[in-house]
C-alpha cells in the first residue's frame, strides 16, 4: 500500500486484468496510492504467460480474487467502491452494465468515485474486439509486418490511464463529485503513429536512417545505434572520430564502426559524451 507519494491518502479500486490496467494502477501505486486489484475466480492470464511480470506489477497491492457474477461477489466489490476514490475497469461497457459497474451506476451508489474505463475503441464503437497487435496494426506501427518487440500500445495506455485518473481527481475537487475518464487504446496507437505519419521515422527519411548520425550500425562484434542529432553532438562525433563533415556518410561511418566491438564502442562513447549506445 502506498504511504507517501503525491497520491498517498487516494485510494484504488481495479478489476482490470491483462496489461494496460494493472500497469496504470502500478503506476498510481507507485506514486503512493493504495491499490486493491479484484482478479475474477480464474485470475489475470499474465499469471500464466508471464509470472514475473504480473508479480511486478502488483506488488504492494492488495489482490483479492472474487466471482463477480455471483451476488456476494458484487456486494464485496460495492462495499470496495463505497471506501474508494478511483476506479479503474477495461471490461467492455455491456460487460459492466451487467455487472452494474458502469460509470452510471457506480456513481448513483457511490458519487464519490471517479472512474477510469479502458477501451479499445472510443465511444460507440467502445464493444468493438482488439488488442495491441492490431492497434499497431492499424496505424502503420508493424512497419512491414514484424512483430512488435515490445505492446507500446499498452504502456502508452497505461500511462494516459494514470494521468486521466489523476485528471479526475482534480476534476472532483473542483466540481464535488466523481466524474468518468475514457481511455481508448486506438487512440494512443493513434498518437504514437504520429512521427510515422508525418513522415520523421518513414524508412530513408530523417529519422528512418536518412540521417547517417542517427541510425543502426554494425560493429566488429553486434550494433551500436548513433544518434547524434543535435550540432554539437555531431561536432563532438567528428571530433573524436578525427572526421570531416564529408566523411559524414553512412558507408564511411560503417567502416569505423566495424573496427571495434559495441562494447568497446559504448565505453568510448561515454568517455566522449556522445549518444551511442550498444544493441542488446
Amino acid at each position: 500500500m502506498g504511504t507517501s507519494g503525491p497520491l498517498a491518502g487516494v485510494r484504488v479500486l481495479s478489476i482490470a486484468i491483462n496489461l494496460p490496467g494493472p500497469a496504470a494502477v502500478a503506476r498510481l501505486a507507485g506514486q503512493g496510492a493504495s491499490v486493491v486489484t479484484v482478479l475474477p475466480p480464474s485470475g489475470d492470464p499474465m499469471e500464466q504467460f508471464a509470472r514475473a511480470y504480473y508479480d511486478e506489477l502488483h506488488a504492494g497491492q492488495e489482490v483479492r480474487r472474487v466471482d463477480l457474477k455471483s451476488g456476494a461477489g458484487r456486494a464485496e466489490v460495492d462495499a470496495l467502491l463505497a471506501e474508494v476514490d478511483v476506479f479503474v475497469t477495461s471490461s467492455r461497457p455491456s460487460a459492466l452494465r451487467r455487472l452494474d459497474l458502469d460509470f452510471a451506476s457506480v456513481h448513483e451508489r457511490h458519487p464519490q468515485v471517479c472512474q477510469v474505463d479502458i477501451v479499445g475503441y472510443p465511444g460507440e464503437q467502445a464493444e468493438t474486439a482488439g488488442h495491441d497487435l492490431t492497434y499497431q496494426a492499424g496505424t502503420g506501427l508493424l512497419g512491414e509486418g514484424r512483430m512488435p518487440t515490445t505492446l507500446v500500445v499498452d504502456l502508452a495506455g497505461s500511462e494516459r490511464a494514470a494521468a486521466e485518473a489523476s485528471a479526475a481527481l482534480v476534476a472532483r475537487a473542483r466540481l464535488g463529485e466523481g466524474v468518468r475518464r475514457e481511455v481508448a487504446l486506438s487512440d494512443l496507437a493513434e498518437t504514437m503513429s504520429r512521427p510515422f505519419a508525418h513522415g520523421l521515422t518513414v524508412p530513408g527519411q530523417l529519422l528512418g536512417g536518412g540521417l547517417p548520425v542517427y541510425g543502426i550500425y554494425a560493429a566488429a562484434e553486434g550494433q551500436i545505434a548513433l544518434a547524434a542529432l543535435e550540432p554539437h553532438f555531431t561536432q563532438a562525433l567528428l571530433a573524436a572520430l578525427r572526421l570531416t563533415p564529408e566523411d559524414l556518410t553512412r558507408e564511411r561511418l560503417g567502416a569505423v564502426f566495424a573496427e571495434r566491438t559495441a562494447a568497446d564502442w559504448q565505453v568510448w562513447a561515454h568517455e566522449h559524451d556522445i549518444p551511442l549506445t550498444a544493441l542488446r
